[in-house]
């Protein structure tokens, strides 16, 4: 049953999902099932592994409120066939709610007071459009009772019970709630006596747009603006077409003795219960489906700024810009050790150029620096202009590059951080993370709360659980995706690997202290902590360079070499001989590689696997993502001209365009109306990524606000 309603809601192939949902009941993480259990799956991706993943769960949370509200609806002695037949039936949280409304226990209310007193008989004439004969006040008077003395009270307590049955009733609801989702107007006003920055929402002082037609930026906005006191919003409906509909439902009838009760009830069960109930939910709707848009755009740029290819083998210099406190420097070896660090102040107010000079230029010389990384934060340019004066000054054979710092003050207070730098201060550590950044922003970065790193929009505003749950995903997901070495990773690093968490991770770096390094893969068991399943799930992303075995440093699962030493001896190639294994495997045809599979109890993706892993061993997929730009000069915005054509790299990409850094002081906008090239784009994820270096041209320069506009070249 759970397989079916989850392969209803993904609407992938049976088979695969049920054999996905097996593994991952086995314990089995996404990444290692992506990988390695293709045959399994038939070849399900990550995407599509976390879809049925998200499923599942959804659907278990589903099957548990049933046998709640079944439960409950049995102990009243309520439960009908046709009853429970539609809540098993249903395959929506929203819909089961409604089904459950009219039996789930209530708080005392004027309707449930109403029926202890007995009025419940008069609610139900009440009801009865065919009831056209009689005085009211006379079927009325035989309703009345110790605790109802008028007909009045009698005939109103009838109308809050019918007014409570018209709330409760599920078809009612599914129609006006799905009558507002497509016909509602979500209007924002502004609120009088507003905060002082009420002009960000200026544009949604006087707003209306059909639901259907919100987009998720508007939404989220809205949402901040009536949060901070700023916005008056609500949803607005045609009243009498839903008016309409309920007196259909109801078969309301003009000339029924209790027309007039019924007609009030009517309208005071939507005005104070009905309608703000689904607005509330509607909202709620709205909110989740931006949310999640935001956060997959939040997932998307953090993905591709963690897969920015890695500056290897460099000896790098980090300067953390200040104004008043000056500017943090340090330079870190090839391993990202510290290796030294000062303090310099070549910006206003002191502006000790040459004393700055001499310092950086000292340790250049002195540890042979590479290239240097500048935060983008404060002073950031103006340390930029500094640094790139002294390289034409001294004609100094270094280049540099602006680094996205964001996060890295959150880095240098952490427990973590102390950890590894117990005797530098807070202010010292973070140009250490500017320049491990660059080093290999995936090994750096993971250090850090994923919304900390600068590359969306509104996560403070979204929901925190989902936004959580999303980013480490995209970490757990980057991390296996690239590999980890084992013996120079850090404990951040390894806990993100598939089969880890924090506590094996410090026991493999505690381990791999007291032997020194791994030179196999086999080693792992040997770590306390770590059994077969936590190895079976971990080892095929964990490198160990120049090892015993160099099939180790591949993405090879141990599980398979016995099938690499197969393939070999059916070629009598040597084993250790990857090139000449792999030019053969690329050269097989179909028939050859049904026959190789059989001979070394395989399927034909890890054969693949197999092929491409030793075609290419150790490599690094970031190797294919363009290397961040290098520069030894410096541009001002008075130094642009419209028409100018630049190369940039982009920062960050929203719903209405991308922010680049063209090498001025501000990331200039390129709007989605400016990406297309002879044709209208819509979403400009499709068109660039965070991390890309593009060709733009300048479109439009404001001096006096410095911003900059650019079209795509």
């Amino acid at each position: 049953m759970i397989v079916e309603l989850v392969q209803q809601r993904v609407n992938l192939p049976f088979h695969s999902v049920q054999a996905t949902i097996a593994l991952l009941e086995e314990g089995a993480t996404v990444p290692f099932i992506a990988r390695y259990r293709k045959e399994r799956t038939d070849g399900m991706d990550e995407e599509q592994i976390r879809a049925i993943e998200s499923a599942l769960k959804y659907v278990k949370q589903l099957q548990e409120r049933k046998e709640t509200i079944l439960n409950s609806i049995r102990e009243q002695n309520k439960l009908t066939p046709e009853l429970e037949a539609q809540i098993v039936q249903c395959d929506n949280l929203t819909e089961l709610e409604d089904l459950y409304l009219p039996y789930k226990p209530k708080r005392k209310t004027k309707g449930t007071i109403a029926i202890e007193n007995g009025l419940l008989p008069l609610a139900e004439k009440v009801l009865d459009t065919q009831l056209v004969q009689g005085d009211k006040a006379s079927i009325v008077s035989e309703f009345l009772n110790e605790k109802v003395t008028d007909v009045k009270s009698a005939l109103e307590g009838a109308m809050y019970i019918v007014m409570e049955q018209i709330s409760d009733r599920a078809d009612i609801r599914q129609w006006i709630r799905t009558f507002m989702q497509k016909e509602g107007i979500l209007t924002s006003t502004e609120k009088e006596n507003t905060v002082e920055e009420a002009h960000k929402y200026e544009i949604y002082f006087d707003f209306k747009e059909v639901v259907p037609n919100l987009k998720p930026h508007q939404i989220l906005a809205i949402n901040r603006g009536e949060k901070e006191g700023v916005l008056k919003v609500s949803i607005e409906v045609d009243i009498e077409d839903i008016t309409s509909y309920v007196q259909t439902k109801l078969k309301y009838n003009s000339r029924a003795v209790f027309a007039e009760t019924l007609l009030q009830a009517i309208k005071y069960s939507l005005k104070y219960s009905i309608l703000p109930a689904i607005e509330r939910e509607i909202r709620a709707t709205i909110t989740e489906k931006a949310d999640l848009h935001a956060i997959e755009v939040f997932a998307q740029n953090l993905r591709n700024l963690l897969l920015q290819p890695p500056l290897l083998g460099k000896i790098i210099m980090g300067i953390d810009p200040g104004y008043v406190s000056g500017c943090k420097v340090a330079v870190i070896d090839k391993n990202g050790d510290y290796l030294a660090g000062d303090t310099i102040y070549p910006v206003p107010p002191k502006a000790r150029v040459f004393e700055a000079e001499q310092i950086v230029g000292d340790l250049i010389k002195k540890y042979k620096v590479d290239i240097i990384a500048i935060g983008n934060g404060t002073a950031s340019r103006e340390t930029e202009q500094f640094i790139a004066n002294m390289i034409k000054k001294y004609d100094i054979p270094v280049h540099y590059t602006i680094v996205n710092e964001a996060g890295a003050s959150v880095y240098s207070a952490s427990p973590l951080a102390k950890e590894e730098f117990p005797d530098l201060e807070a202010a010292q550590r973070g140009n250490i993370s500017i320049a491990r950044r660059l080093l290999d922003p995936l090994a750096e970065l993971v250090k850090i709360d994923p919304k900390s790193i600068g590359v969306g929009m509104y996560q403070h505003d979204v929901d925190q659980n989902l936004l959580k749950e999303k980013l480490e995903n995209v970490v757990e997901s980057c991390v296996n995706h690239v590999g980890v070495d084992v013996n120079t990773a850090s404990a951040s690093l390894l806990s993100y690997v598939s089969g880890l968490n924090g506590r094996m991770a410090k026991s493999i770096v505690n381990y791999r202290q007291k032997i020194k390094q791994f030179t196999n893969r086999k080693q792992l068991l040997e770590v306390p902590g770590i059994g077969e399943k936590a190895f079976e799930q971990a080892a095929g992303f964990l490198r160990i360079r120049s090892g015993d075995n160099p099939l180790d440093n591949t993405n090879i699962h141990p599980e398979s070499y016995e099938a690499v030493h197969k393939i070999a001896e059916y070629y009598q190639i040597p084993v250790h001989n990857f090139k000449a294994l792999a030019e053969k495997l690329m050269t097989i045809k179909k028939s050859e590689c049904d026959k190789l599979c059989k001979i070394a109890g395989i399927g034909l993706p890890t054969l693949l696997l197999i092929r491409d892993n030793l075609a290419k061993p150790g490599r690094d997929p970031r190797e294919d993502m363009p290397a961040p730009i290098l520069r030894s000069d410096v541009l001002s915005i008075d130094d642009l001209k419209e028409g100018m054509e630049l190369t940039g790299t982009v920062r960050n990409v929203v719903d209405f365009g991308a922010f680049v850094d063209i090498g001025i002081k501000n990331d200039a906008l390129l709007h989605v109306s400016k990406m297309g090239r002879g044709s209208f784009v819509k979403n400009p994820y499709e068109i660039v990524q965070v991390g890309d270096i593009i060709q733009v041209s300048i479109e439009s320069i404001d001096r006096v606000k410095q911003k900059v506009s650019l079209r795509l070249v």
